[in-house]
C-alpha cells in the first residue's frame, strides 16, 4: 500500500522549525477552489528574489515568468486552458512560468568566472533541453517559494502550450513550461491528503 504517513518531528534538524516543514511541505496542499483574494505585487516580487536565488546549471536562470493579477489578464489565457482548469483563474494570480530558448545570451553576465555559451550558439537542441530542464526546477522553487510566502500554490499541466505562446510569446523567443495558481485556498481542503509512494517503490540506494 502507498504510504500515508509524514515524517515525524525527529528528523527535522534542530535547526530547521516545525513550522517551516509544515507550511513547505508536510501540511501544505494544493486548492482545488480559490479564493479571489488578491496577490499584492510587492509579494510577488518577494517570491522571485527567493527563486531567482536556488540553482540552476551555469546559474543559467531560464525561467521566465509573467504573473497574470488582473480579470484581463486572465481572461486572455481561459480559451488555452482545460476545462477542468478554467475555475482556478478565480486564484490571486496564475503564473505563466516560462523558458527562454536563448538565455545562454546572459551567461557571461550570469557565470562570469566560466561563460558556457559557446557550447549553446550552434547546438540548438542542447539549449532547448537544459533551459526546460533547469526552467521547470525553477518552477519547483516557485512553488516552495510561494508556500514560504505564505501562498498557496497549484501547478497546472492542462492546456495547450501552442495557444498561450500564441497569446503571450508570438516572437517565439520564450515557450510555455507550465502554469501556476498563487494566491488562497477558499476554505479548507475537501478531501484527505491523496497516497505517497514508500520508499520501497520510488527510492533505490546504491
Amino acid at each position: 500500500m502507498p504510504d500515508t504517513t509524514l515524517p515525524v518531528t525527529e528528523q527535522l534538524p534542530d535547526d530547521i522549525s516545525q513550522a517551516a516543514a509544515d507550511r513547505l511541505f508536510l501540511t501544505a496542499r494544493t486548492p482545488q477552489s480559490w479564493s479571489d483574494r488578491p496577490v499584492p505585487v510587492e509579494t510577488l516580487h518577494r517570491l522571485y528574489d527567493l527563486v531567482r536565488l536556488a540553482p540552476t546549471a551555469f546559474n543559467g536562470s531560464p525561467a521566465r515568468f509573467v504573473f497574470l493579477t488582473t480579470p484581463e489578464a486572465k481572461e486572455r489565457l481561459r480559451p488555452a486552458l482545460s476545462r477542468g482548469n478554467q475555475s482556478k483563474l478565480t486564484a490571486g494570480a496564475i503564473a505563466i512560468v516560462a523558458y527562454d530558448r536563448r538565455f545562454f545570451e546572459h551567461l557571461p553576465l550570469l557565470s562570469p568566472h566560466y561563460d558556457p555559451s559557446p557550447m549553446f550558439v550552434d547546438e540548438p537542441s542542447l539549449a532547448e533541453t537544459t533551459a526546460f530542464r533547469n526552467g521547470s526546477l525553477q518552477a519547483g522553487y516557485l512553488i516552495l517559494a510561494a508556500r514560504l510566502l505564505g501562498l498557496d500554490a497549484g501547478p497546472m499541466s492542462g492546456f495547450d502550450a501552442e495557444a498561450v505562446d500564441a497569446e503571450f510569446f508570438a516572437d517565439g523567443r520564450l515557450r510555455t513550461n507550465l502554469l501556476v495558481a498563487l494566491g488562497h485556498a477558499d476554505g479548507p481542503p475537501s478531501r484527505p491528503r491523496a497516497p505517497r509512494l514508500d520508499a520501497s517503490k520510488a527510492v533505490v540506494i546504491l
